[in-house]
């Protein structure tokens, strides 16, 4: 299906409302003025962070300039913060980091000695989150008309909340939106209404949230004008999910009574207004629709009126483009925003752009922006004693590439995120971004990132499983499998194995990928137990000189042979195709690792 990227006519669409009208001249304004508006950021971050013990540490003494900033703090990364951040959790409330008490923890999906990280934020970042929220509908109202004649079918969850030995909360950051009272209490806006109920959100069982979902959207498929998730791969599971209980929503609808396995009272109270009367027909179409095997265009099929998909593929993300091609026909996949943990950042001005040309735009009033360049032959040398000089906002260079560095009111300076982006263009004065990766990150399914050092860690450990079958692993690479839903890490293992005839059984190889996942980091094990959104750790023996022949491939396409080493991670079809046609076994983790939140609510 072809994309149209350009705002509709004046002729084919009506004058955005005034709401809309001062959302859109705020985005001119941000945009027209980065640098002025970076600098009064700046400003007030330091101005309200001034007494703070980090910032008098590094002796700024009131300087709220660029320079002083600059040439005095240093850039860092969580573990240089760690401590700071620990006391904080642990219930010291002086202004340590931020002028403004701390009031709750944000958990990032990145880890730190396997743990997920604590991003500090003050009560004022909700209202600085909503107002990123605010500007995604004005937006695309420019390119798709309509949209508050109906509904959008979104798959929304909360996360595991814990609390802090010092008492504060500590959950993801759209747990967090959730739960607050601006989505709670927020204003009724046709643009933006959902088919799930705030009841079915809110629940913390994975299972009744998603069925009552799920439920809620064929009930109402006719008034569905978009389908999403946060991320492309939840959006898959919703429809994994329709495929393995289609028969009960179907009976449910019929009948007019709620599945038993749903008891949370307050769905049970809600769904009693929605599903209160028997919808034989509707039963009937979803039952033809689903008892066949081919679900290709299964969204449309369903939900007639979609314009788009709203979900993120970008990043690892785009490894499940072709499969939202498929379930959906090629709708158009719409990416609206860029956000994070540490800071929202900014948002798709051209939303209706193919996944492969998305870019985003930072906002310069969301926080303070550096960036580190990347991949230079002379990289920017980062010590603490003497501070670098990064680029900012407005003096970003088209076609480069830059980690992106953060200064946030809530108290993070010259903080290091990690994304990798590349300059795209302008809109303004304001770059454009294309999301290249995160930096470091080796294999990623859904929310979880393991890098090579964790990847190496689970490798080493499965191994003396292999020990006293005197067994050990020559070599070994990995591949994120979307092919599955929900997807799997498959690990490739070439073998040596001294006494063949006691070589380790198909349940050691078991055990294997178990003692894996065991050593994987909190986000991981919480995706395979608590989210369901990564399925069982796969190894695959390969033949005795695979890895040999996988040198020569690459060898053959120009790598040189003294500077070879053994990829962590491949994608490239023809290398996962070489390796897949020498498998002698392959092995799953017969259960799911332990996984346990901290001091849960």
């Amino acid at each position: 299906m072809a994309v149209d990227s350009s705002p509709r006519s004046a002729v084919n669409c009506p004058e955005p409302n005034e709401k809309f009208a001062k959302a859109l001249q705020f985005i001119e304004d941000m945009t027209k003025n980065t640098d002025s508006v970076q600098e009064k950021v700046l400003a007030e971050i330091l101005g309200q962070n001034t007494e703070t013990e980090y910032l008098q540490r590094f002796n700024l003494n009131g300087a709220t300039d660029r320079d002083s900033f600059k040439s005095r703090i240093p850039v860092v990364t969580y573990e240089d913060l760690q401590p700071e951040i620990q006391r904080i959790a642990n219930g010291d409330f002086s202004p340590i980091l931020c002028s403004q008490p701390i009031s709750e923890f944000l958990t990032s999906s990145g880890t730190s000695a396997g743990e997920r990280k604590l991003m500090p934020t003050i009560s004022e970042e909700m209202n600085r989150r909503q107002l990123l929220y605010n500007l995604l509908m004005p937006v695309m109202n420019l390119y798709v008309s309509g949209l508050d004649c109906g509904k959008g079918l979104y798959f929304l969850f909360v996360k595991a909340e814990s609390k802090t030995p010092g008492g504060l909360v500590a959950r993801p950051v759209l747990t967090s939106y959730y739960r607050s009272e601006q989505f709670k209490t927020r204003p009724y806006d046709p643009y933006n209404v959902y088919t799930s109920p705030d009841e079915a959100i809110l629940c913390v069982d994975s299972f009744q949230s998603m069925y009552t979902q799920m439920l809620c959207g064929l009930l109402m498929r006719e008034e569905v004008l978009r389908v999403g998730a946060v991320f492309a791969s939840g959006l898959l599971r919703a429809i994994r999910f329709l495929q393995l209980n289609w028969r009960q929503l179907a009976h449910d609808i019929s009948t007019g009574t709620l599945n038993p396995r749903i008891t949370d009272t307050c769905i049970q109270e809600k769904m009693a207004t929605i599903l209160n009367e028997p919808n034989p027909n509707l039963a009937e179409f979803i039952a033809k629709e689903c008892e066949d095997e081919n679900w290709e265009s299964i969204i449309p099929r369903i939900w007639p009126n979609t314009k788009y998909l709203d979900v993120i593929v970008t990043g690892a993300m785009a490894q499940y483009i072709p499969l939202l091609d498929f379930y959906s026909g090629g709708l158009p996949q719409a990416c609206t925003m860029y956000a994070s943990s540490e800071c929202y950042f900014g948002l798709n001005l051209k939303p209706m752009t193919k996944p492969s040309q998305v870019s985003y735009t930072i906002m310069p009033n969301m926080g303070y922006f550096e960036f580190i360049p990347h991949g230079l032959s002379a990289p920017v040398k980062l010590s603490r004693d003497s501070p670098p000089r990064l680029v900012d906002l407005a003096d970003l260079e088209v076609g480069k590439e830059y980690e992106l560095v953060v200064t946030t009111y809530s108290g993070l300076s010259r903080y290091r995120v990690g994304d990798i982006l590349r300059v795209t263009g302008f809109h303004n004065s304001a770059p454009q971004f294309k999301f290249i990766r995160r930096k470091n990150v080796l294999l990623s399914i859904d929310s979880d990132k393991t890098d090579e050092s964790e990847l190496q860690k689970a490798v080493e450990h499965a191994s003396t499983v292999l020990r006293e079958f005197r067994t050990s692993v020559v070599e070994y690479t990995s591949y994120a499998d979307t092919k599955t839903i929900p997807g799997h890490y498959v690990i490739y293992w070439e073998l040596l194995v001294k006494d063949p005839a006691n070589g380790p059984t198909d349940d050691v190889l078991a055990k294997c990928c178990l003692t894996m996942e065991e050593t994987m980091n909190s986000v991981y094990r919480q995706c395979r137990v608590a989210d369901n959104s990564v399925g069982p750790l796969e190894i695959r023996i390969v033949k005795k000189g695979t890895f040999e022949e996988l040198m020569d491939y690459a060898i053959s396409r120009g790598a040189s042979i003294n500077q070879y080493k053994a990829p962590r991670c491949v994608s490239f079809t023809p290398i996962v195709e070489l390796l897949n046609a020498r498998v002698l076994s392959k092995h799953f983790s017969p259960s799911a690792p332990k996984w346990t939140p901290e001091r849960r609510i």
